[in-house]
């Protein structure tokens, strides 16, 4: 059905490939990890609007799984997140840093915070984690072919880690257990492409 914005009528193939025409911005918050700006734009739309944006560097997710076992079992973490104030189940997952490559990040990633190392990646989806004031993307990669090490976490951080069967994740999700995101789209992704017979 046809989108109706300022006066006319677009479907969203007209609006696809444009990008907004930034008026103003202004950044009004700077952090270690993201910045805040306040920008006027026009949109290909042609709404013109005041919209305030995270800017963050992108992260990677890593959907590393144990295939040695009967059923594949996913190594998932158990940190406490202070914004949602408590403890979740999440994959392991962390910031991009300027100029890195995502593959190089999640390979980082997974020895710092878990330990473990990985003989095959391959990219799995990426996606915007909350694109109405983020402009964060999350690229998840399945690591397979994996070997125990020992971790490596940063100083603020406190994670335990634990393999467990993909049925048990699934079941936590729909559960409630998981809530985190990120962990939801990678383990779902997994479960459909091993039910499409995608993995090789």
């Amino acid at each position: 059905m046809p989108n109706k914005a300022a006066g006319k009528t677009r479907t969203p193939s007209d609006t696809r490939k444009k990008a907004a025409a930034v008026l103003s911005s202004k950044v009004v918050y700077k952090g270690k990890v993201f910045n805040v700006t306040c920008d006027k734009v026009k949109e290909p739309s042609g709404i013109t609007a005041t919209r305030d944006v995270v800017r963050h560097s992108g992260s990677v997710v890593v959907l590393a799984v144990d295939e040695d076992a009967r059923e594949p079992r996913v190594l998932l973490e158990r940190q406490y997140r202070y914004a949602a104030h408590d403890y979740l189940w999440e994959l392991p997952a962390g910031r991009i840093d300027p100029g890195e490559e995502p593959l190089a990040a999640g390979k980082r990633e997974l020895i710092e915070e878990t330990g473990y190392r990985a003989k095959k990646w391959t990219r799995a989806v990426t996606f915007y984690s909350s694109p109405g004031f983020v402009d964060e993307t999350m690229a998840i990669y399945l690591a397979r072919g994996l070997a125990s090490g020992e971790a490596k976490p940063e100083a603020d951080e406190s994670i335990e880690c634990e393999l467990i069967p993909l049925s048990q994740v699934i079941d936590w999700i729909f559960s409630g257990r998981i809530r985190d995101g990120k962990t939801i789209a990678g383990v779902l992704w997994l479960a459909e492409a091993k039910r499409r017979g995608d993995l090789k």
